[in-house]
């Protein structure tokens, strides 16, 4: 199975080349690997429809920019994003957080509502 990989140390060159071949429908290229931070903004992945997230970010923002990787327009195929959360890990805490992130997001956010916090949201 050819894969490609990308990293913070990939040149643009390289970068945009790897990009442009795994896009492209005539590619034998699986699979696409990146780290969030590397590849997570100013590329378009079409030739995708997964993405499966190994390193969440602090940032709910940061991860659904990275979903936006493959839900682009141009985008043919059905997306599916996995996330892989084990019990007891740091990636937990950082989910968990996200969640509570975009729980108070959406209390700021909704303008119908009488909004307030109790001293146990703001911890």
């Amino acid at each position: 199975m050819p894969w490609n990989s990308l990293d913070g140390s990939t040149s643009a060159k390289k970068r945009k080349n790897l990009v442009d071949v795994f896009n492209d429908p005539k590619s034998n290229s699986f699979a696409f690997l990146l780290s969030s931070k590397a590849g997570g903004c100013g590329i378009n992945l079409i030739g995708a429809n997964r993405l499966v997230l190994f390193d969440p970010d602090w940032n709910p923002a940061t991860d659904k920019q990275a979903a936006a990787r493959i839900w682009r327009e141009g985008q043919k195929k059905q997306c599916f994003i996995y996330r892989f959360v084990a019990t007891g890990t740091l990636e937990e805490k950082i989910f968990q957080r996200q969640l509570s992130k975009e729980g108070l997001q959406s209390i700021v956010d909704d303008k119908e509502e009488v909004n307030s916090l109790s001293t146990k949201d703001l911890k």
